[in-house]
């Protein structure tokens, strides 16, 4: 089943028959996507969704402490089962997958062989969001602890230890 079909299902399984407004937290990263699959939602069903986007363990603290959502896709699977185990939803449905990519600038000479070895620079800059309030900052940081393995430092160059 591909996934805006799946989205589809689960935002027609919310609530009660003929509720005026979904409420939709999500990942940020699935933003392009659920906006897309909710406007199709509204069109076929007359209900509206109300969609509220940010990093998946923001927006699991805050279902945690009590903020109303009908659906919660997060873009890590710990977040949707710690509110299951906490009896605060229902069951987990894995709908998606994702991975990590890099962006470069155009024109850098930057290709899967050297990737790391450019990442690892100390005058290179790297990005990431934030570790433990959005997965794809937890998954950057995995490659620099994995890094850690074959190159001794990668891990300090991420978190801080650069000067």
């Amino acid at each position: 089943m591909r996934a805006s079909a799946m989205i589809l299902a689960i935002l027609a399984m919310t609530g009660p028959a003929g509720a005026e407004i979904v409420r939709l937290y999500a990942a940020g990263s699935l933003k392009a996507a659920l906006t897309d699959v909710s406007k199709a939602y509204e069109k076929s069903t007359g209900s509206k969704v109300e969609g509220k986007y940010g990093p998946s363990g923001v927006l699991k603290n805050e279902i945690s402490g009590g903020a109303k959502a009908d659906v919660f896709a997060s873009a890590n699977m710990e977040h949707p089962q710690e509110l299951h185990d906490q009896k605060k939803s229902g069951p987990v449905v894995r709908f998606a997958r994702n991975k990590l990519c890099a962006l470069v600038r155009p024109g850098l000479a930057i290709t899967s062989r050297n990737l790391l070895e450019r990442m690892l620079d100390k005058d290179v800059k790297v990005g990431t969001s934030t570790p433990k309030a959005d997965p794809s900052g937890d998954y950057a940081f995995e490659v620099f602890r994995k890094a850690e393995a074959s190159r001794p430092g990668a891990q300090k160059i991420n978190s801080g230890g650069r000067s």
